[in-house]
């Protein structure tokens, strides 16, 4: 049985054409690079972005040159027409464009609300005209219990896409979301910031009791594979990940370098959480993943945690960064610091 389905993982996107949305991004570059390599019969691959300088980067990298299968394709998910046409002929989407920064998101809201919620309207609106059969949302755990204007818009996302089980119909086709934490090394998070600090001397700190969920590039990805493979549709998968404190993160990076506390900015929370107690009560445990279901699913939780060989999680139990049983310590840090910057990423 273990067999078959790992069969099934391994020729999963074989003869398949897959969409990224913000293809560009540090996650799209990765998942596109790794299906490459793994799904010898992927049959085209479409980076689809806004921003035509980084679509020229990353066309020249080793990974992506004179590949015949993957197509570049400027567009925006603001602009549904576009969408549909590059949609055509897609089987599999992953959704990966938003508006990540919280203070800009902050001082720009109708631009941040345009990309996250109509944007992702758009998307769904896309698909449900087209042929694609199965679609992954990237989330963030500052969807759950939101206080910043960037985690409202992507819990308004994940309930956009896993409401949109509801009205496909007869089509062959699925909605979930995949939910997870910081991704140690990408673009805008703390550790290049930090690297980049470390030559001043200097390493501002917001909140010394600050925590967060942490997760690398590679696990996110297989994350997302595993939940094309696995997903019934409606769900928000969340993983199982370690946190770090933001002090022992200070530590690793640079030990005798000055940590003055400048506080924490506007929208920005202490700790994070990615299972709320209110979720908690139609959440299941599936082993190395949560999986959130639809609070309309109440009545086939117990059946889909069978069926999926997990159980349902203790009601009131929320998943938070400072309460995680799991810890990574400087050593731990600092190994996989070094292992993010000898493979560049």
């Amino acid at each position: 049985m273990l067999g078959n389905k790992l069969f099934r993982v391994l020729t999963l996107l074989n003869n398949k054409s897959v969409l990224i949305t913000g293809g560009t991004g540090s996650f799209g570059q990765k998942f596109a690079e790794r299906i490459l390599l793994d799904y010898p019969g992927l049959k085209r691959l479409v980076i689809f972005s806004r921003d035509e300088l980084k679509q020229y980067e990353m066309s020249c990298k080793k990974s992506f040159s004179n590949n015949p299968k993957i197509r570049f394709f400027i567009g925006d998910i603001r602009d549904s027409d576009r969408l549909r046409r590059a949609l055509e002929n897609i089987d599999v989407v992953i959704h990966a464009a938003a508006l990540k920064q919280v203070p800009a998101a902050e001082y720009n809201p109708f631009e941040c609300i345009k990309t996250n919620v109509i944007g992702a309207q758009n998307l769904i609106e896309a698909c449900l005209d087209t042929k694609v059969s199965r679609v992954v949302a990237l989330s963030t755990d500052k969807a759950a219990a939101p206080i910043n204007l960037y985690g409202a818009t992507k819990l308004c996302s994940d309930k956009l896409f896993t409401a949109a089980n509801s009205i496909v119909g007869e089509r062959n086709l699925k909605f979930s979301v995949v939910r997870y934490g910081n991704v140690m090394g990408s673009r805008g998070s703390v550790i290049p910031f930090f690297l980049k600090m470390k030559t001043t001397g200097v390493l501002p700190i917001t909140d010394p009791k600050m925590t967060r969920f942490n997760i690398s590039l590679d696990d996110g990805v297989s994350m997302v594979l595993w939940s094309l493979e696995n997903m019934e549709g409606g769900e928000i998968f969340v993983p199982k990940i370690p946190s770090y404190k933001i002090m022992d993160v200070a530590e690793a990076i640079c030990s005798d370098c000055q940590k003055p506390v400048v506080g924490i900015r506007p929208g920005e929370k202490l700790h994070e959480e990615m299972i709320t107690e209110s979720d908690s009560h139609h959440t299941v445990d599936l082993g190395k993943y949560f999986a959130i279901l639809p609070s309309t699913y109440e009545e086939r939780i117990e059946e889909y945690a069978a069926r999926n060989e997990g159980m349902r999680i203790k009601s009131g139990h929320a998943y938070q960064s400072d309460s995680n049983p799991d810890f990574l310590s400087v050593t731990d840090l600092k190994q996989l610091i070094e292992d993010i910057a000898l493979s560049g990423e």
